[in-house]
């Protein structure tokens, strides 16, 4: 458990699924609406996949400073992501030493920059972090350059579209 100013963070379990779920159908709603059509097709993250990174502890929640309100979301993957093993059109700022990839970072929208925190929480745990977007995910695309994320080329996830590949400089 963690804290960033006034956010709790903590393993998520298996009690929050139902409330990550719809956080979950929330941002891909939100994501249509604003342009972004094809990242998350629908159903994406799975229940199935959340229950695996909520009983791999890959999974966090933050919360607000009670507990009882899942504001933000994430997973963060120690070691290596299978996706990053090939990248295109670049090259990792660091391929050899050991890396942290965010993973289906999620808000709901009531705390502007929450991504913010939660990045600053995953340096803390593993300051060389990967992560990945896609094109037109604006929102995210800012809050990794706010975040000092450089761009290092293009991975392709399991259903073989392209994302756009960052890393952190940690020199």
């Amino acid at each position: 458990m963690g804290t960033e100013s006034d956010l709790l963070f903590r393993h998520a379990l298996p009690d929050d699924l139902p409330a990550l779920l719809t956080i979950y159908d929330n941002a891909r709603r939100f994501m249509r609406q604003n342009g972004n059509k094809t990242q998350w097709p629908d159903g994406y993250p799975s229940e199935q996949i959340l229950l695996h990174d909520i009983n791999s502890q890959q999974m966090y929640v933050v919360t607000d400073p009670t507990g009882r309100r899942i504001l933000a979301a994430f997973s963060l993957i120690i070691g290596a992501d299978p996706s990053y093993a090939v990248i295109e059109e670049g090259r990792w700022i660091d391929d050899t030493s050991p890396y942290a990839t965010i993973h289906r970072l999620v808000s709901t929208g009531v705390r502007p920059r929450i991504s913010d925190d939660c990045i600053t929480f995953c340096r803390a745990i593993m300051p060389n972090l990967r992560i990945d977007t896609h094109r037109q995910n604006r929102p995210m695309l800012e809050a990794i350059e706010r975040n000092g994320f450089k761009y290092c080329g293009i991975i392709y996830v399991d259903d073989g579209t392209p994302r756009l590949a960052f890393q952190t400089d940690n020199k």
